[in-house]
Formats: C-alpha cells, structure tokens, sequence
C-alpha cells in the first residue's frame, strides 16, 4: 500500500476510532456552539487571529471563492464580530492576520444553518474582537533556494486604530516569488525507443506587493458602514532552458523559453446596512479592474548557430466587474428569520494578442489569430428568498430559492449576444444529535462561473499549441449534495468527515472543434463525488502534553463522457487524492516547539485533441520547523522544506493525427526542486 493510499484508506477511516480511544482518558466534551477564549490558544503564542484560528480542533477555514459569480450568498466559514469579510479580493486569512491575537475577545464555533447569513453551513467560526486605541501586526520572512538569489524582504504588516465610532486598518504586504526545478528530459519515439535526451533548468522570480486600507463606522444608532481599498502588483519573470542531444549522434541543440507579465490590479468596495422597518437593510457595491500584459518567446539555437525555432506571443488582457447588492433581512419571531436579496453585476474581459513566428526564409512574420482580439461582456442579475428556521433546540434548516439572468456578448472575431435564465438555490439543515455530535446536510441547485479565458483564443509558444476560444460555452449547472459529520472529543480533539456528490450539466472540459482544432467546450453531464476529512488528534489525554497531530485529507472520482472516444474518463485534471499531515510538539514549560509534516496531491490526467498530459509530485513534500515563541518578545520560525527530495514528475504524449491514433512521441522528466530554507519572524505591537 503506497503511502497516499494508507492516508485515505487509514487515516480517515480510523480517525473515530483513534479519537475515541483517547476521549477514554478525558470526558469533557467542546461541542460545536463552543466559546474559545485566547487562553486555549496559549501554548502557541499567538499574533494574530488567524493564529488562534487555525488552531481550532478539527476546523479547517474555507475561503470565499473569489471566483464565483458576483458577491452572491455566504461560501467562507469565518465571520468577523457576525459579518462576513467585505471583498473578493480579501481572503479571509489575509483579513484574520490583520487582528491582533489581543484584541480578540472570543470565537464561537456554531452551526452555519443555525445563523441568520444565507448560504452558511458546517462549521463556523465568529470571532469577536474589539479595537481600542491603536495596535497592529507584522511578519517578515526570508528564503533561500539553490541557484536562485535569496529574497529577505517577505511579509506584512497591518496597523488598525479607532477613534469613536471610527475604526480604520492600513496594510502592506511583499510575497517574492522565488521557484526552480532542474532535472533531464527523456523523448521517446512511439515504439518507446528513446530519441534524446534533454538537460533542463527552469526558474521564475517575481515579486506581489500591495497596499490597502478600510473603514468601519459604527455609529450609537446601529448602522454600521464599510469602505475597503486595495491596489496590488504582480510581476514575474520565467524561464526555461534546455539543451537536447539525439541519440542518433545528432548536434546538440539549445533552446530558451522565457515568460513575463507586469500586472497591477485594484479593487475598491463598500457596504452601508441600517434598520429599516422590522428588519436591516445592508447594500453593498464593489468595483474592481486588473490589467495584465504578458509576453512569451522561444527560440532553438543549432549548433551551427543558426535558429531552427522561434517565436513571441504578446497579450494584454484588461479584466473588470462591478456588483450592486442589496439584501433587506428580518426576524419576524425567535427561531425564524428572511431575507430578500437583489444583485446586479457587469463583468468584462478584453484581449490583444500577437504571435510571430519564423517563416520558410527565416524571418519573423505575424500569424493570423482567430478570436485572440476579442472582448466578452456579461450582465447578470439575480434575485433569491431566504428562510430560516429552528425547528427545535437541536434542529435548524435554512432554505433558498432564487433565479439568476444572464446576458453574454462577444465583440472581435466572433460576434453574437445571448441569454440564459438560470434557477437556483439550497436547502440546509443541522442536527445536534448531542453535545459531541453534529450532522450537516446540504442540497443545492448551483450555477458556475464562467471563465472568459474559455470565449477568447491564446497561444502556447512552449509547447507549440494553445487555447482555441469558444464563443459558444454556456454556464455549467449543477445538483450539489452534502452530508458533514462533526465530532468532538473534548481535550482528545475533534474531527470532520464529509461525503459529496455532484451531478453537473454543461461541465466545461476539452472539446474537438473539426478534425484538427480542440478547445473548452460544454459537455452534456458529469458526476463527480467524493469524502473529505481534516481532523485534529491532541495526545495530552494519554499523557504525552504539547504533542498533536493535525490533518487533511480527499478523495475523489469523477466520470465524463470523452466527446472524442466516446469513453469514460475523468473530468481533466479534476483531484484524485491527496492531503497533508503536521505533528507539532510544543515542548512543555519552554518556548519551544517543533515540527514535521508532509503532503501530497495526485490529479487526474489533462487531455487535448491529440495529447494526453499528467503532472504529479513523488513521493511527498515534506518539511520540518523549529520555533522559538519569546525571541524579545517576538515568535520566530525556521522551515526546512522539501525534506524527502521530492520530484515534479511531468509526462506528455502526443499522438496523431488525434489522440484515437498512434502514439507519435513521449515526453517524460522529472524535475527536482531542491531544498528551501524559510527564516521569519513576526509580532505584534
């Protein structure tokens, strides 16, 4: 049995069985409506709330998906003082890691269905933390890696203040970017025979950098109003060289890849809630644009020095959305609550793209692209009804029923407008079978997000192929259904395990389009399902205090129709299995603490019309920490990554004419990363 295997055939089968055993020991139970004060977080010494967090047994935060459409009903499981996190743009890790650790009062674990937000379910965290006068955070981090330069200017730092019913937070974060692999290529021809053998280095380095700001205003007559700001950069530089040798004594060759983008994007957002009748009123706007011009070339030097290949492609990609949403809420008895909410959204994306390449003569000539100067709009409204209800003091269900319109246009080489009206909503309901169990259910009808990239055309210099845009894809719609079992064992931990299945209708995959062009496209149905576990183990109760072990693990299948061979398959490149494990030992009466962990995450194979794709990782990542909780009254940490040399492992065939031909040649390599070595500090003030 591989180790992935033992994971999910193991660990997530046996995780009751473990927990129980050390729940002998210890009786006292932390049921799910807990109160989580900052000294149950005191062994780790926390700076931030998102510290305290993340140490909550068996809890896993679950961000927002910033890519769903518009604002859309509550998907993260962490509210801050009741609310959710304003933005797309903050996750709620970045927004926890901006509190102080002391100025958190509380946090609640309680039933998602149990509260008054719609779209809640499982688990959820509320912290409650107050800001009196001025504090804040920060960390910094360092890295090193093999032939790369180090970077000694990661991390953040937050300052939040109040001034009556004024509170206010400034930010700035750095997240270098520093990434390398080396390692040969091997290509074989279709009968396996090996034809060459390639020596290749690849690296990136870039540098995310941002600035942002909000307001909260909390005056004594009950409204309360948000405004956030943020601006960000994003500019890396990749390349990859590869020196070739035939077998048959050929001269070597050399090619160089390389790849750049120079983004900056900006988003800027608000929301005013007020009572208004017998309920509240809160609507809510957000703006944001993203501009981001890519360049890539290749080019394959013979040994005579002259080019055999070569090749640029320039994008620029301009991208924006604005949303309006109001929802207007009311109780009218305990136990029961509504909510009528209205959203507007305007989404764009717009393309300018040209490709040169080398022509018989040797000289660089445009190529003509179709549909890559393109520009899709889409104007989209929606409505939805919500209901809340607890049924009894262990039983609460929450229901929504809503309708979504949608206009799609496209402008530059395909030129057509349409319209879809959508039906969607859930039904969710929690059950306290006791004050150490919970069950979760969740049943929804949900629309997906569409990708714009999919309308538009692109290229692959790389690898010599590239996206042909569709300017007919549809949304995907799909029946979701869920069942969570949340478990405490008191001091022994706790544990979550969920089961999932979806049913999907217009699922966006790979499609052939004539004899010899593939694309996005939508296929008719998909299944996918599949069991997730995160869980945390504390060993106090059986004598070893300080020591736990904290996981999270999934497995899945999912099953579409190839529209190419008619068979079975995955959906491209969809999650198999995967997972991490930490074991963390806090040694007692020190400052201490130290760690090892690992994880790994296995894909399903990517297909095009003639290829066939798969990436993995072997045999695991791992890495180990050392940390010091008092250095001057700051926390430091050291992290070994990559302990076990794990290998990026990348197999590509190309077959022809399609892939329902002969195997035409393989490319097989692996990659090694190296080690990387992280030192960091952070603190409060």
């Amino acid at each position: 049995m591989s180790f992935r295997t033992a994971i999910l055939a193991g660990t997530v089968l046996t995780v009751p069985f473990a927990a129980a055993a050390l729940e002998l020991t210890y009786q006292a139970g932390a049921p799910v409506g807990t109160t989580y004060t900052p000294e149950d977080f005191a062994q780790y010494s926390p700076t931030t709330a998102l510290d305290m967090v993340a140490r909550i047994p068996g809890f896993s935060i679950q961000e927002e998906n910033s890519n769903e459409r518009g604002l859309g009903q509550a998907e993260g499981n962490v509210l801050i003082n009741g609310r959710r996190v304003a933005g797309k743009s903050l996750t709620l890790r970045d927004a926890l890691s901006r509190i102080p650790a002391t100025n958190v009062e509380t946090i609640e674990l309680v039933d998602g269905a149990t509260l008054d937000i719609p779209g809640l379910s499982g688990q959820v965290a509320n912290v409650k933390a107050t800001v009196n006068g001025m504090s804040g955070t920060w960390k910094w981090r360092a890295r090193f890696r093999e032939n790369l330069p180090p970077y000694y200017h990661g991390g953040n730092i937050s300052v939040t203040g109040r001034q009556n019913a004024l509170a206010w937070t400034l930010g700035l974060t750095s997240n270098p970017i520093r990434g390398a692999a080396r390692g040969p290529e091997f290509v074989y021809d279709g009968t396996g025979a090996q034809i060459e053998r390639r020596d290749e280095d690849a690296n990136n380095v870039g540098d995310e950098s941002g600035v942002s700001a909000s307001l909260e205003w909390t005056p004594l007559n009950g409204s309360i109003a948000n405004f956030n700001a943020e601006y960000n950069i994003f500019e890396i530089d990749s390349r990859e060289i590869s020196e070739r040798f035939p077998t048959d004594g050929s001269p070597a060759r050399y090619r160089r890849f390389t790849d750049a983008e120079d983004e900056w994007n900006s988003e800027v957002g608000g929301d005013y809630e007020f009572a208004l009748g017998p309920g509240r009123l809160k609507t809510t706007a957000l703006w944001r644009f993203e501009h981001s011009p890519v360049i890539s070339s290749v080019q394959t030097t013979q040994a005579d020095g002259s080019l055999s290949e070569r090749s640029i492609y320039d994008q620029t990609v301009d991208e924006g959305e604005s949303i309006l949403r109001s929802e207007y809420g009311w109780q009218p008895a305990p136990g029961r609550d509504w909510q009528v909410a209205l959203e507007g959204a305007f989404n764009f994306l717009e393309s300018e793209a040209a490709l040169q390449s080398l022509d018989g003569s040797g000289v660089l000539v445009p190529v003509p692209l179709d549909k890559a100067n393109s520009r899709v709009e889409e104007k989209r409204a929606e409505i939805n009804v919500t209901h809340g209800r607890k049924l009894s003091d262990t039983f609460s269900i929450q229901a929504s029923l809503g309708a979504e319109y949608s206009e799609l246009s496209q402008t530059g080489g395909a030129n057509q407008t349409r319209e879809f009206t959508r039906p969607k909503g859930f039904v969710s309901a929690a059950y306290e079978v006791n004050d150490k169990l919970t069950i979760n259910a969740k049943l929804a009808r949900e629309v997906g997000q569409l990708n714009f990239f999919d309308f538009i055309s692109s290229v692959n210099v790389n690898s010599g192929n590239g996206n042909e845009g569709n300017p007919d894809i549809v949304p995907e719609q799909s029946w979701v259904g869920e069942i969570e079992f949340e478990r405490q064992f008191g001091a022994a931990g706790a544990h979550t395990i969920k089961l999932y299945y979806e049913d999907i209708e217009d699922v966006v995959d790979r499609v052939p389009f004539g004899v010899d062009r593939d694309g996005p496209g939508n296929i008719d149905s998909a299944s996918r399902y599949g069991i997730a576990a995160n869980g945390t183990f504390k060993f106090a109760p059986i004598g070893v205090e300080g020591l736990q072990l904290e996981y999270e693990v999934e497995a899945r299948d999912s099953q579409i129709k190839d529209p190419l061979t008619g068979e079975t398959r995955r959906i491209n490149d969809d999650t198999i299995f995967g997972g991490y494990l930490e074991l963390r030992y806090d040694v007692p009466n020190t400052d201490w603490a130290v760690g090892i962990g690992a994880e790994r995450y296995d894909n399903a194979k990517f297909v095009r019309l003639n290829e066939v794709q798969h990436f993995e990782v072997r045999p695991v990542f791992g890495w180990l920490f050392l940390e010091n909780k008092d250095i001057f009254g700051m926390t430091g940490q050291v992290e070994y990554f990559n302990i076990f040399d794990g290998d990026e492992q990348f197999t590509r065939q190309v077959y022809t004419p399609r892939r329902t031909g002969a195997l035409l040649f393989t490319e097989d390599r692996s990659w090694s990363p190296g080690p990387i070595l992280t030192v960091s500090l952070k603190g409060s003030f």
